[in-house]
């Protein structure tokens, strides 16, 4: 959810006193929904929102219901059940047979924007917090933390909790993975768009005069340092995972020595085994001396060998790593 958060904050934060906005928190689930709790939502006065709490079908009621919060300045909690047939998700015809809860919050200025400009600070420094909301049906009173709360174990990722103050709901909200790419030629186009598309933050690495121009990549913060001088860089201690594609060897052994003792969850180098073998024998290196997961060949196999397909393989190989998943079939999964 927050690969495109930090997104959302921003186009609010640029518009925050121009018209009122409401927070849309989903705080609780059951059984099949669109989304998880702590998926989030920004609606305004205009009608427009940024973020989906459903597949489209619930955000014009959403709207409706936010519409309250505005006159009131008062928080509120929504429930749509599609478990009930008296309940008015069932008149949508939502079909996902599940029960979702959100809470509605203003956003004004009286309740310090609910210290989403502080939240929109940590993401862009790559970081991150705890965002607790107040549960209770008054004005709003948020709270972001740094540090771990102590009612939320260390496997939890969101809940609501009991405390004196009154019952909140805490999640805990990391920045967008970084994904680095090392060789800026024509065939990384896709990889960076696809990314982008995943709310993801990009560095696109070429220091060849010919690559990695920023109007090919517009979304991508290009740099064209020698890679061989990029070692202790700050920005590097940021990068989730990191592709090797510079199409030339001494390039991409160049990388992999700047690389391999980084804090990565994924590091591939694009090509066969055998041309690996070589970029490791050119950096000087064996695999032991990797700290990071080494992929090579990258990508799941799909199929197809264009660029396109390329690229897809390879993000959704990257994807299920960051999210700890398998990146199996899931009707397989079920059927099995």
């Amino acid at each position: 959810m927050s690969n495109q958060l930090s997104r959302m904050l921003a186009h609010w934060q640029a518009q925050k006193d121009q018209m009122q906005w409401v927070l849309a928190t989903i705080i609780e689930t059951a059984g099949s929904s669109y989304r998880k709790a702590g998926a989030m939502m920004l609606i305004n006065s205009l009608g427009q929102y940024r973020g989906l709490l459903s597949g489209g079908c619930l955000e014009a009621d959403i709207l409706r219901q936010a519409r309250r919060c505005w006159d009131s300045g008062y928080s509120r909690i929504i429930q749509y059940d599609q478990r009930d047939e008296d309940d008015w998700a069932w008149q949508l015809g939502i079909g996902c047979g599940g029960m979702v809860r959100i809470l509605l919050q203003p956003i004004d200025a009286q309740n310090q924007y609910l210290h989403l400009d502080a939240l929109l600070d940590e993401l862009n420094q790559q970081r991150g917090g705890y965002y607790s909301q107040s549960l209770d049906d008054g004005r709003p009173d948020n709270q972001l933390l740094t540090a771990r709360p102590q009612w939320l174990d260390d496997n939890e990722r969101c809940g609501q909790f009991d405390l004196p103050q009154g019952r909140i709901f805490t999640q805990h909200i990391k920045p967008a993975p970084h994904i680095g790419i090392f060789g800026g030629g024509l065939d990384a186009k896709p990889l960076v768009a696809m990314a982008n598309e995943l709310g993801w933050r990009i560095s696109l690495v070429d220091p060849r005069p010919a690559n990695a121009r920023a109007e090919w990549f517009p979304a991508a913060n290009c740099i064209h340092e020698p890679i061989s001088q990029l070692d202790q860089q700050p920005w590097l201690d940021s990068l989730d995972a990191v592709v090797l594609m510079a199409h030339h060897v001494e390039l991409d052994a160049q990388a992999l020595s700047v690389c391999r003792n980084l804090p990565l969850k994924y590091l591939g180098i694009l090509g066969p085994a055998h041309r690996t073998e070589r970029v490791l024998k050119v950096a000087g290196l064996s695999q032991r001396d990797i700290v990071a997961p080494l992929f090579s060949p990258i990508g799941l196999r799909l199929g197809g060998e264009l660029p396109e397909s390329i690229a897809l393989a390879t993000l959704a190989e990257i994807h299920a790593v960051l999210e700890g998943k398998d990146g199996l079939s899931i009707s397989g999964e079920l059927a099995q």
